[in-house]
């Protein structure tokens, strides 16, 4: 049976944080426009977005050491994280916004302040390390940051990493107090919520097989509700495909130009979880290391503090795995119907260049519990295997495409949208930062998709992002007000009170220059 939907304004695909994200905006700067959502399972924020299925890092660039790579001359290249930090900045306003207006509540549900850290052993790594510290620390971003060698100090701050430790090995890390931690699903929670109670339809269980443009410019998704067995057809002016893995293939039944030769690979990730109170009382911060060679960026293994459901929980990994699903809850045959004729080539060509990550990815899947308690050991010397349970977490689906610089088959570590020329439909691949530039992306989307009505909208975006336009590393008086906006907002006052003291500092130099 066949149903024939009405016409609307937007339709978002996937009930994750980034459809919640684009709904949430779309409403501030047009309320009357009707926008629909379709989801094919029973509730949102179930699949990458969900709490358990990422680290929870409110990604600032403030630990994670694969963004600020060191370059052949031995200088550290910072670029990427300035940039990542800038984009966590605008996120926090924007959720500062939503707080501040009453449109949703009880911000300690979705954001807790913690420490990052990072963490490295060896001499190589040390020296490495307190370089990262010198190119960051003089940027008005990461002011606050510490850096520390003595193994006394860092006992202070790391107890359970440094007990019954080899003081021997060289070990140093870096600390700054300012960072969070994100139930990222919870958040999508609020935001669904929100946009239902401003009439945003809801649609769940209800899975988009395929997707065509209509000879009206229009696009027309042809949807099976799961409730009933019916299908139905929706049409709208603007398409966003935010289905986590799933994007790919509805990408590609799009047929847009933009969306040939791209093809993806999907990583699983296992995570190791604390079961002892007692041994989750003994840490909080998120500790990054450094990622083996050969392993993917998303594989940097980490320690870190989590807030779920209120509850306080100890995590490690992640563990690399492999399945051939774009998502958790998807199908066996998604990677071999995501090949085409058009991305065979490409595919064919990054099989044969990563053979490397290949072999990680088996060694990976082979490793026993036993095995994985032994790279946590590395974490903590004295971990019980009794103390620790696995959990497995979300699909990622890492793009492969053609570039110039890499030529065919090139794996991208990455988020990254695809849109139309057109600016109809856009489509979001790709994996970590993700979720903490949410908002910055979202900004993006709509800039490409809404060229004519960016202009006019720009006022209301300033008010809800006030760093919109500007760099606020260039704009320290204005880092210091989003700090303290932020803080007060999302209930962070305590921990960031040392980031601004220090802008403060700093402020009181340049001015004295």
């Amino acid at each position: 049976m066949s149903n024939r939907g009405t016409k609307t304004d937007v339709i978002l695909i996937g009930a994750g944080i980034m459809s919640a994200t684009l709904g949430s905006l779309l409403k501030e700067l047009v309320p009357d426009w009707e926008i629909k959502v379709f989801e094919k399972l029973p509730k949102s924020g179930e699949e990458s977005s969900n709490e358990w299925n990422n680290a929870g890092t409110g990604h600032a660039a403030l630990c994670e050491l694969n963004y600020t790579p060191e370059k052949s001359d031995g200088t550290v290249d910072i670029t990427k994280a300035i940039s990542i930090n800038e984009q966590f900045q605008v996120s926090m306003q924007f959720w500062s916004h939503l707080v501040n207006k009453k449109l949703i509540h009880n911000p300690e549900d979705f954001i807790m302040p913690l420490p990052h850290m990072s963490l490295v052993q060896g001499e190589e790594n040390v020296s490495f390390l307190k370089k990262r510290f010198e190119a960051l620390s003089n940027n008005p971003l990461f002011d606050g940051m510490e850096f520390s060698d003595d193994p006394k100090k860092l006992k202070d701050w790391i107890p359970l990493i440094m007990e019954e430790r080899d003081s021997k090995e060289p070990i140093a890390a870096t600390k700054i107090d300012n960072g969070t931690d994100v139930n990222f699903g919870a958040l999508t929670n609020m935001l669904f919520d929100h946009l239902e109670s401003k009439n945003v339809s809801m649609n769940y269980n209800c899975d988009v097989s395929n997707i065509k443009r209509t000879s009206d410019g229009l696009w027309e998704l042809k949807v099976k509700n799961n409730n009933n067995g019916t299908i139905e057809r929706h049409t709208a002016k603007f398409v966003f495909i935010g289905g986590g893995g799933g994007s790919l293939h509805l990408l590609q039944k799009s047929g847009i130009p933009e969306g040939r030769r791209i093809g993806g690979f999907p990583v699983s990730g296992i995570f190791m979880a604390c079961n002892n109170p007692e041994v989750v009382e003994q840490h909080h911060a998120k500790v990054y290391g450094k990622a083996k060679v050969g392993a993917p960026p998303m594989s940097v293994p980490h320690l870190d503090t989590r807030f779920i459901n209120n509850r306080k929980s100890l995590l490690f990994g992640p563990f690399a795995g492999f399945s051939p699903k774009f998502l958790k809850y998807g199908s066996m045959l998604d990677l071999l119907t995501s090949v085409k004729a058009d991305n065979l080539v490409t595919m064919m060509a990054a099989g044969a260049k990563n053979m490397p990550l290949t072999k990680y990815l088996i060694q990976q899947v082979m490793l026993s519990k036993e095995q994985r308690m032994e790279e946590l050991r590395e974490f903590i010397p004295n971990a019980k295997s009794e103390d620790w349970d696995l959990v497995v977490a979300g699909q990622r689906v890492q793009v492969i495409k053609d570039t110039e610089a890499g030529g065919k088959g090139t794996l991208q570590f990455g988020t990254e949208v695809v849109t139309a020329s057109d600016g109809s439909i856009a489509a979001l691949l790709g994996a970590s930062p993700g979720a903490s530039t949410a908002v910055q992306v979202m900004l993006e989307v709509i800039r490409k998709c809404f060229p004519e009505q960016i202009n006019e909208w720009e006022p209301k975006i300033k008010e809800m992002i006030p760093s919109y336009g500007k760099k606020l590393m260039e704009n320290p008086e204005l880092l210091k007000e989003v700090h303290k906006s932020t803080a007060e907002a999302l209930g962070l006052n305590d921990e960031l009170s040392n980031q601004v003291k220090a802008l403060d500092e700093n402020i009181e130099v340049l001015e004295k220059v």
